[in-house]
């Protein structure tokens, strides 16, 4: 189903529909200093004004969370939300912020499910990804556990993933995992792949939430840049997508 827009592959010149009806994103890295995005809460801010601009009204910060790399924890990602918040109350921008975390399914991942350490969004949903190269071979099982403990599993950018085909994520998918789509990636900002493989996820209905995985200030203009596209349209008008349910 990789043509279903075909004819409406060009982006469109003109901008005629925003975000508001999305109203929340889901997934960033706006919390500063802590991961590889934002690195200052002026960062920060740059980026949030980006994305109000666009229609966003609240933002759920997602820091990594991996044990080579970023090794957050709730007290450093709490102190990060704390210190960005005060910098939003300084410029008299009023918006909600709350932060959960992106965790790396690595060695650690089912350790902290089993422990009760995920930073969860609206007390129910879990955010993780996987490794570019290859799925762990537990992730089924880690999902079934999520779902009997109450959490919801949502599966970052699966689009990114390009050892997983279509029919590999509806099995995870069909298993109780939300899709969240990366909407950057219809813009071919990851590559010609990446976009073929979200437009498919888009034709096959498979998207339940979508969301800036915002980084800097080039996410931030492939942000804006997705609006003119097809695929996006048909995923703000036609597909119920459940972001407005972490309001």
């Amino acid at each position: 189903m990789f043509g279903l827009f075909k004819k409406k592959d060009k982006l469109k010149k003109e901008i005629t529909f925003d975000y508001s009806t999305l109203k929340v994103d889901m997934h960033s890295h706006i919390l500063p200093g802590i991961d590889d995005g934002a690195k200052t809460p002026e960062d920060s801010i740059v980026l949030i004004k980006s994305m109000i601009e666009l229609g966003i009204k609240k933002f759920i910060a997602t820091p990594h969370v991996m044990i080579d790399y970023y090794r957050n924890t709730p007290e450093t990602i709490n102190g990060a939300l704390a210190i960005l918040k005060e910098a939003l109350a300084k410029e008299g921008i009023d918006v909600v912020v709350e932060a959960a975390a992106e965790h790396y399914f690595d060695e650690t991942f089912e350790t902290r499910v089993d422990e009760d350490r995920l930073m969860i969004m609206s007390e129910k949903y879990a955010l993780f990804e996987f490794s570019f190269i290859n799925q762990p071979p537990n992730t089924i099982a880690v999902i079934q556990k999520m779902i009997k403990k109450g959490i919801k599993p949502i599966l970052a950018h699966p689009e990114r993933y390009p050892y997983l085909s279509i029919e590999e994520l509806r099995i995870i998918r069909s298993w109780g995992c939300y899709l969240q789509l990366n909407t950057i990636s219809l813009t071919g900002y990851y590559g010609e792949e990446t976009k073929k493989k979200a437009e498919a996820l888009v034709d096959n209905e498979m998207i339940d939430f979508i969301s800036s995985d915002m980084h800097h200030p080039r996410h931030a203009a492939a942000f804006k840049d997705a609006l003119r596209t097809p695929h996006l349209e048909k995923l703000l008008f036609e597909t119920p997508l459940k972001n407005t349910m972490l309001l």
